[in-house]
Protein backbone atom coordinates (compact mmCIF):
# COMPACT_ATOMS: atom_id res chain seq x y z
CA UNK A 1 0.00 0.00 0.00
CA UNK A 2 1.68 3.24 -0.89
CA UNK A 3 1.35 5.82 1.84
CA UNK A 4 3.31 8.43 0.04
CA UNK A 5 1.91 11.62 2.76
CA UNK A 6 -0.14 10.06 5.07
CA UNK A 7 3.11 10.64 8.11
CA UNK A 8 3.30 14.44 7.30
CA UNK A 9 -0.36 14.70 7.14
CA UNK A 10 -0.54 12.90 10.82
CA UNK A 11 2.24 14.97 11.97
CA UNK A 12 1.08 18.48 10.33
CA UNK A 13 -2.45 18.00 11.66
CA UNK A 14 -2.39 15.75 14.73
CA UNK A 15 -3.15 18.18 17.52
CA UNK A 16 -6.14 19.68 15.92
CA UNK A 17 -7.67 16.05 15.25
CA UNK A 18 -6.69 15.35 18.81
CA UNK A 19 -8.24 18.39 20.05
CA UNK A 20 -11.29 18.36 17.96
CA UNK A 21 -11.41 15.02 19.18
CA UNK A 22 -11.84 15.82 23.19
CA UNK A 23 -14.47 18.53 22.20
CA UNK A 24 -16.51 16.33 20.38
CA UNK A 25 -16.14 13.86 23.46
CA UNK A 26 -15.81 16.47 26.28
CA UNK A 27 -12.90 14.34 27.79
CA UNK A 28 -9.34 14.29 26.32
CA UNK A 29 -8.38 10.53 26.94
CA UNK A 30 -11.54 9.59 25.03
CA UNK A 31 -10.65 12.34 22.17
CA UNK A 32 -7.37 10.80 21.91
CA UNK A 33 -9.11 7.64 20.69
CA UNK A 34 -11.98 8.85 18.70
CA UNK A 35 -8.66 11.05 16.96
CA UNK A 36 -7.03 7.43 16.37
CA UNK A 37 -10.03 6.07 15.16
CA UNK A 38 -10.45 8.81 12.69
CA UNK A 39 -6.44 8.65 11.80
CA UNK A 40 -6.68 5.01 11.04
CA UNK A 41 -9.86 5.07 9.04
CA UNK A 42 -7.63 7.36 6.81
CA UNK A 43 -4.78 4.90 6.53
CA UNK A 44 -7.28 2.28 5.21
CA UNK A 45 -8.25 5.00 2.71
CA UNK A 46 -4.97 6.80 1.66
CA UNK A 47 -5.62 5.25 -1.85
CA UNK A 48 -8.38 7.74 -2.32
CA UNK A 49 -7.51 10.38 -0.15
CA UNK A 50 -3.91 11.34 -1.46
CA UNK A 51 -4.85 12.55 -4.52
CA UNK A 52 -4.67 16.30 -5.02
CA UNK A 53 -8.78 16.63 -4.94
CA UNK A 54 -8.95 14.50 -1.96
CA UNK A 55 -9.79 15.84 1.47
CA UNK A 56 -8.14 13.57 3.96
CA UNK A 57 -9.09 16.00 7.32
CA UNK A 58 -12.37 16.50 5.87
CA UNK A 59 -12.61 12.54 5.94
CA UNK A 60 -10.80 12.02 9.43
CA UNK A 61 -13.56 14.64 10.73
CA UNK A 62 -16.34 13.19 8.97
CA UNK A 63 -15.34 9.76 10.44
CA UNK A 64 -14.61 10.98 14.49
CA UNK A 65 -18.21 12.57 14.22
CA UNK A 66 -20.11 9.76 13.07
CA UNK A 67 -18.17 7.70 15.86
CA UNK A 68 -18.68 10.26 18.26
CA UNK A 69 -22.36 10.43 17.61
CA UNK A 70 -22.60 6.57 17.99
CA UNK A 71 -21.03 6.45 20.79
CA UNK A 72 -23.82 8.68 22.28
CA UNK A 73 -26.57 5.88 21.38
CA UNK A 74 -24.45 2.96 23.29
CA UNK A 75 -26.18 2.39 26.66
CA UNK A 76 -22.93 1.75 28.79
CA UNK A 77 -21.19 4.90 28.95
CA UNK A 78 -18.39 3.38 31.53
CA UNK A 79 -19.94 4.50 34.92
CA UNK A 80 -19.29 2.76 37.81
CA UNK A 81 -21.74 3.20 40.29
CA UNK A 82 -19.75 3.40 44.14
CA UNK A 83 -21.08 2.36 47.16
CA UNK A 84 -19.46 6.21 49.15
CA UNK A 85 -19.80 9.28 46.77
CA UNK A 86 -16.31 10.51 47.00
CA UNK A 87 -16.44 14.24 48.17
CA UNK A 88 -15.72 16.98 44.87
CA UNK A 89 -11.92 18.01 45.02
CA UNK A 90 -11.24 21.73 45.18
CA UNK A 91 -10.46 23.49 42.25
CA UNK A 92 -7.90 26.25 42.62
CA UNK A 93 -7.85 29.56 41.60
CA UNK A 94 -6.33 28.66 38.20
CA UNK A 95 -8.42 25.94 37.72
CA UNK A 96 -11.41 28.36 37.90
CA UNK A 97 -9.86 31.31 35.70
CA UNK A 98 -8.69 29.78 33.01
CA UNK A 99 -11.68 29.92 30.02
CA UNK A 100 -10.58 26.93 28.40
CA UNK A 101 -10.62 24.91 31.22
CA UNK A 102 -14.41 26.81 32.14
CA UNK A 103 -15.65 26.28 28.43
CA UNK A 104 -14.43 22.44 28.12
CA UNK A 105 -16.30 21.69 31.36
CA UNK A 106 -19.67 23.35 29.81
CA UNK A 107 -19.42 21.12 26.52
CA UNK A 108 -18.80 18.17 28.87
CA UNK A 109 -22.23 19.02 30.78
CA UNK A 110 -23.87 19.07 26.96
CA UNK A 111 -25.54 15.99 25.70
CA UNK A 112 -23.52 14.76 23.15
CA UNK A 113 -25.65 15.54 19.67
CA UNK A 114 -25.57 19.61 20.91
CA UNK A 115 -21.81 18.98 21.69
CA UNK A 116 -21.17 17.76 18.53
CA UNK A 117 -23.09 20.57 16.57
CA UNK A 118 -22.02 23.64 18.75
CA UNK A 119 -17.84 22.25 18.09
CA UNK A 120 -18.48 21.68 14.59
CA UNK A 121 -20.34 24.87 14.04
CA UNK A 122 -18.18 27.11 15.89
CA UNK A 123 -14.72 25.56 16.35
CA UNK A 124 -14.51 23.54 12.98
CA UNK A 125 -16.27 26.96 11.81
CA UNK A 126 -18.89 24.64 9.47
CA UNK A 127 -22.19 26.10 8.04
CA UNK A 128 -25.59 24.49 9.37
CA UNK A 129 -26.28 22.90 5.94
CA UNK A 130 -22.66 21.33 5.90
CA UNK A 131 -23.05 20.29 9.96
CA UNK A 132 -26.34 18.81 8.66
CA UNK A 133 -24.94 16.69 6.02
CA UNK A 134 -22.69 15.58 8.43
CA UNK A 135 -24.94 14.52 10.56
CA UNK A 136 -27.52 13.22 8.72
CA UNK A 137 -30.57 15.57 9.97
CA UNK A 138 -32.10 18.68 9.00
CA UNK A 139 -30.92 22.30 9.00
CA UNK A 140 -34.10 23.24 11.46
CA UNK A 141 -32.31 20.33 13.73
CA UNK A 142 -29.05 21.87 13.47
CA UNK A 143 -30.39 25.21 14.49
CA UNK A 144 -33.09 23.48 17.65
CA UNK A 145 -30.03 21.68 18.92
CA UNK A 146 -27.46 25.30 18.74
CA UNK A 147 -30.14 27.48 20.43
CA UNK A 148 -30.49 24.68 22.85
CA UNK A 149 -26.84 24.50 23.81
CA UNK A 150 -26.23 27.81 23.40
CA UNK A 151 -28.86 28.61 26.20
CA UNK A 152 -27.55 25.95 28.34
CA UNK A 153 -24.16 27.16 28.13
CA UNK A 154 -25.90 31.13 28.89
CA UNK A 155 -27.57 28.84 32.12
CA UNK A 156 -25.05 27.56 33.43
CA UNK A 157 -23.10 30.74 33.40
CA UNK A 158 -20.24 30.68 30.61
CA UNK A 159 -21.44 33.51 28.66
CA UNK A 160 -21.63 36.83 30.26
CA UNK A 161 -24.05 39.39 28.86
CA UNK A 162 -21.56 42.18 27.36
CA UNK A 163 -24.34 45.10 27.32
CA UNK A 164 -24.30 44.68 30.96
CA UNK A 165 -21.68 47.35 32.72
CA UNK A 166 -19.43 45.25 34.86
CA UNK A 167 -19.01 47.62 38.02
Amino acid sequence: MELAGYEEFVASRYREIVRLGALLTGDGRLGEDLAQEGLIAAYRSWHRLAVPEGRPEAYVRRVMVRAAMRARRRRWRGEVPAEVVPDAPGGGFADQSDLSVQVFAALRRLPADQRVVLVLRFWADATEVEVAQSLGVAVGTVKSRTSRALAALRAGGLFVDSSKEIS
